[in-house]
């Protein structure tokens, strides 16, 4: 696989674009799962697809897999209309569809499972041979080309099932809820991959529930609420217009005569006491030079502070925010 250099994208034009739909909806008997939706996903990015249970977001994905049928809508990838028949099978060829519940054989070692599907690719040798090799060193499976599945993590399995989904190179890759059950490790292991992918120039679109591996991952979210796409945008954008800035603030003293000092700043918007905590969450509105002005004017009061620490709302607290934006 090349390893190309990772260039921040312009606004794309259509021809820029990994994904695009046009008012993709998919109806079950009277379930609207996926409704009216028009998804843009840049070349290159990886895309994070957030939200509930039953919000869509499986429906979306196999759609895009070519694994479910629209009711209504259209599918572009990379420019080239999708569709489930048996035109343009070479689009199809490149697309990596990775579900949350696809099984691995545990009878076969980890090199014939990986061996059965470059076949079914069509892969030839020494090129099938090459790619084995280069993707059970990507995934980090290398020393366990010879072990029976069974005997795996189920982290391993889950790196092994990546390693399946890319066998053939694709230029898309759909991840759904692919970290699903994994310890902190694994879930560090399998975001290593991805950034490497990313690096080599794929496109990325994966669902998860974790939102912090998907903030550490991710260049744009998207986030479905009842089969809608309520919102869509790079990661940066969402966090500079829906993320409030945010200081941590620890004292040995009385935790009356740090509030007391908070009233006197206009920036201070509200503020909460920890319980149990002599500590106080401040939401604030100000920049990084107020937050340093701030602090200065507490010490000059004579506050006695452990803890001065400027952060801000992550990614799971925006989607609960809009979420409750959506309900009331």
């Amino acid at each position: 696989m090349e390893i190309g250099s990772l260039i921040e994208p312009p606004t794309p034009m259509a021809q820029d674009l990994a994904i695009s739909t046009r008012g993709l909806t998919k109806q079950f008997d009277r379930h609207i799962a996926v409704n009216d939706i028009d998804l843009q996903v840049a070349a290159g990015e990886v895309y994070g697809l957030i939200g509930p249970n039953g919000a869509g977001k499986t429906t979306l994905i196999r759609m895009l897999a070519a694994a479910e049928e629209p009711t209504t809508g259209e599918i572009y990838i990379n420019g080239d209309r999708l569709v489930r028949d048996q035109s343009n099978p070479k689009l199809k060829q490149r697309l990596g569809y990775l579900p949350d519940d696809f099984p691995v054989y545990e009878d076969l070692t980890v090199w014939d499972y990986l061996d059965y599907f470059a076949r079914l690719y069509r892969l030839r040798h020494p090129r099938r041979t090459q790619r084995l090799r280069e993707v059970l060193e990507l995934v980090q499976l290398t020393n366990k080309r010879n072990s029976l599945i069974a005997t795996l993590s189920r982290g391993m399995k889950q790196r092994l099932s990546l390693a399946r989904t890319i066998i053939h190179e694709p230029i898309l890759l759909l991840l759904d809820e692919p970290v699903s059950g994994l310890d902190p490790i694994a879930r560090m292991k399998f975001r290593e991959i991805i950034k490497t992918l990313q690096e080599a120039g794929m496109t990325i679109l994966i669902s998860s529930h974790v939102l912090s591996d998907l903030a550490e991952l991710c260049t744009s979210v998207g986030i479905m609420e009842l089969g809608y796409l309520v919102e869509s945008a790079p990661l940066a954008e969402l966090y500079n217009r829906l993320s409030r800035q945010q200081i941590i603030l620890s004292t040995l003293g009385k935790i009356e005569a740090l509030t007391a000092e908070l009233k006197n700043n206009p920036l201070v918007q509200e503020w909460e006491v920890v319980a149990g905590k002599n500590q106080v969450r401040v939401h604030f509105s100000g920049s990084q030079e107020d937050c340093a002005t701030l602090l200065r004017s507490l010490v000059e009061a004579k506050i006695a502070l452990t803890e001065f620490h400027c952060t801000q709302e992550d990614l799971e607290t925006i989607f609960l925010k809009l979420g409750h934006q959506q309900a009331s």
